[in-house]
């Protein structure tokens, strides 16, 4: 069975909104065995919507759209499909009055053109919408099936995910397992040549590469008709996986390394605490962005200025004097300090030059110095990072992430 997406509204084309649909409805149909080959944005022109619709129909059995289903004049995907498949739109009168009762609750009055957004041909599937005043649709025709999402994502993921999710599962008859390797310290080419011949062989299951920014990602996916079945097909694949790469495997399940580090500490019962200067935060984010962070993750210090680093965290003016604030010794200093006044654990520390401008030519753009302190000694690591600014500092805290886990998971 073929699937195909296509995305409706000009401000997609314009660039003034970004289309995670496309992005989220594409992660959510892969388990459940539907092909998808084509995904388009047009833009709010009924022609143009016509020639799309039309086209997709020849080629797919399901076409999935988002967005068009509001109130004005240019949001015509609901009128354009039904057209497209000799259906005939007609009022839905427990629908309107669904409606109404949206805007009540709102103490809102009602436009008088909320009422195509009731406007179905009859039969269909409505999809309810909680959080919006555009109930979505399944029309069908022919063997053809045509499933219409609004398009804020507040509405259209809790719509696709509760209600055109469980049409898909029937749909499909069958569907797709899959089990995602996290990998950090080798990159994509290397990684590929050293399962190059698992790749050409490969039959159920599959293993599909993604390159992320510093790290690898391997989709292990399997043909099945249960989960049980998928994860016999898949584990003895990642096991041979894991044997051949080895401990740069962080996570079997698609656990992040921010997760990996947070379960860890956690199950430990340990503390941590971090002092960024090049990072400027993102490290601490990491974990505070994770729900029960609080349990371990004592503090964290932004130490952006010398003066910073000397009077929070102890770092000797003779260091930073002899050696500068990109050195070793610094990253060393910064994470004993900290680590001695917070009464953690483990103190984490990156300094360094995320450029564009203040490189050296003993620490060009890109150098960075990552520490991890505990009870057992200091480890450093001097980083000689490429890109931009963002991927500098991001590559970074993947970096002092990894030492951190393989701390915390070897001992």
């Amino acid at each position: 069975m073929i699937a195909e997406l296509i995305c409706v509204g000009t401000e997609l084309l314009m660039g003034q909104v970004t289309n995670t649909n496309a992005q989220y409805i594409s992660e959510q149909l892969a388990p459940t065995g539907i092909d998808m080959y084509h995904q388009l944005v047009v833009g709010d022109n009924p022609t143009r919507l016509t020639e799309a619709v039309r086209t997709a129909f020849l080629r797919s059995d399901i076409v999935i759209f988002s967005g068009g289903l509001g109130p004005t004049d240019d949001d015509l995907t609901k009128e354009t499909v039904a057209a497209a498949l000799g259906l005939t739109l007609e009022l839905y009168e427990e629908e309107w009055e669904k409606i109404l009762a949206f805007f009540a609750s709102r103490n809102r009055k009602t436009a008088p053109n909320n009422k195509k957004q009731a406007m179905f041909p009859r039969p269909c599937i409505i999809l309810p919408n909680p959080n919006g005043t555009a109930p979505g649709c399944i029309m069908e025709q022919n063997g053809k099936a045509a499933i219409l999402l609004p398009g804020p994502p507040r509405e259209l993921i809790p719509m696709f995910r509760d209600y055109a999710m469980p049409y898909l599962m029937k749909r499909s008859g069958h569907r797709l397992y899959s089990r995602e390797l996290r990998i950090f310290g080798r990159g994509e080419s290397d990684v590929t040549y050293a399962l190059d011949d698992l790749i050409k062989q490969q039959t159920n299951p599959t293993i599909a590469p993604y390159a992320k920014t510093g790290e690898v990602t391997l989709r292990i996916t399997a043909q099945c008709q249960t989960d049980a079945e998928g994860e016999s097909l898949v584990q003895p694949m990642i096991e041979t996986i894991k044997a051949r790469l080895g401990d740069v495997v962080y996570s079997d399940c698609g656990e992040p390394l921010p997760l990996v580090c947070h379960n860890a500490l956690i199950a430990r019962g340990e503390t941590l605490a971090a002092a960024e200067s090049c990072t400027g935060g993102l490290l601490s984010s990491a974990f505070v962005d994770l729900p029960g962070s609080s349990a371990y993750f004592i503090e964290g210090d932004v130490t952006y200025a010398n003066d910073a680093k000397m009077r929070r965290l102890g770092v000797s003016a003779e260091t930073l004097d002899r050696f500068t604030a990109v050195s070793e010794q610094c990253a060393r200093e910064m994470a004993e300090g900290l680590r001695k006044r917070a009464g953690t654990d483990y103190a984490l520390s990156t300094t360094g030059v995320a450029g564009p401008d203040g490189g050296t030519q003993e620490s060009p753009v890109g150098t960075v110095y990552v520490a991890l302190a505990s009870k057992d000694g200091t480890i450093v690591q001097r980083l000689q990072l490429g890109g931009d600014r963002t991927r500098i500092r991001e590559v970074a805290v993947l970096h002092i992430l990894d030492i951190l886990r393989r701390k915390l998971c070897t001992k």
